[in-house]
């Protein structure tokens, strides 16, 4: 695979900035403008993604987040667990990782999607 260079980046991301506009839902996908702006968007991911990668989330982070975004305590997610307080927080600690079972509970009740969860 040909590496893409900063200029190349640099020119897709601005002719996407001048397709956006030309392109409607509506547009067939085979229209010249529709091909280009693919083409564009896919010289853009595969820069980022190998200049700017993201690491996914640790076993910790996504349910710290959950419990954030679902506004529960530590406490409260143990109860529903059916387990210690202590073990949530070596959850949320990174110190201890879930069993595929209570893994799959935390999913249900946090909202986090299973693959996250599993690090896929």
């Amino acid at each position: 695979m040909r590496q893409i260079t900063e200029s190349q980046y640099q020119l897709a991301l601005s002719r996407i900035e001048e397709l956006l506009p030309m392109v409607g839902e509506d547009m067939p996908a085979d229209d010249p403008k529709a091909v280009e702006l693919a083409m564009m968007s896919d010289i853009v991911i595969d820069y980022e993604e190998s200049h700017y990668p993201i690491e996914k989330p640790s076993v910790a982070e996504l349910i710290t987040d959950g419990l954030n975004e679902m506004k529960l305590t530590q406490k409260e997610l143990a109860k529903q667990l059916g387990v210690s307080t202590t073990r949530v927080n070596d959850f949320t600690s990174g110190r201890a990782e879930p069993s595929l079972s209570l893994a799959g509970s935390i999913c249900r009740i946090l909202k986090i999607s299973p693959a996250a969860m599993m690090r896929m």
